[in-house]
């Protein structure tokens, strides 16, 4: 039985999570309908460019998001209040290390090739928004570039242990690291 969509959001949400359990290349248009519940046909009208589109829109929706959760208020808001919401959000987001990143899952494989601008911009805004953030806080600024690329590597890289070992306390052990270091950095 097709599944009820009434928003686009709902059709990206759900797709998205077969890519996450997929990926690009291995999410057919028939495993995307079975394990969405939706049908080819809400599919196309939802994103009539098939599954390129699906993509650049679950990255584009993926980004904005980020956008509005943590690199604006890395940028706007206090330093140290700022940096402590980053690691909830990211901890909240990554389901405490359960949930695949999935623009950086698709920086990985040769769906990088297809949506390289967008992938790189999400990481650089990332790294570059917590920079200033640390910059503000009184971090000198090749110090906090360092510590940026860091924190972002070592989220990433935690995610994919995680997986790896499926052992979800490797990303809760590597934030509170992490977020140890930030802090310390900041004074």
């Amino acid at each position: 039985m097709a599944r009820t969509v009434f928003e686009k959001s709902d059709a990206i949400a759900l797709v998205a999570e077969v890519y996450r359990e997929l990926g690009y290349e291995g999410a057919s248009m028939s495993e995307i309908t079975a394990r969405t519940k939706l049908s080819k046909g809400s599919l196309y009208h939802f994103f009539p460019g098939g599954k390129e589109q699906m993509a650049a829109e679950i990255v584009a929706n993926i980004d904005a998001w980020f956008v509005t959760e943590m690199f604006k208020p890395l940028e706007e808001e206090e330093p140290r209040a700022a940096i402590a919401r980053m690691w909830e959000t990211t901890d909240s987001y990554f389901r405490s290390g359960r949930r695949v990143c999935l623009i950086g899952a698709f920086a990985l494989d040769e769906t990088r090739d297809r949506f390289s601008a967008a992938i790189r911009g999400y990481f650089h805004h990332w790294i570059e928004a917590l920079c200033g953030a640390l910059l503000r806080g009184g971090v000198p600024g090749a110090e906090a570039k360092m510590l940026a690329e860091e924190a972002v590597i070592g989220i990433q890289g935690a995610l994919t242990l995680a997986r790896a070992l499926e052992d979800e306390t490797v990303f809760g052990r590597t934030l509170a690291r992490l977020k140890h270091r930030l802090e310390t950095a900041l004074g």
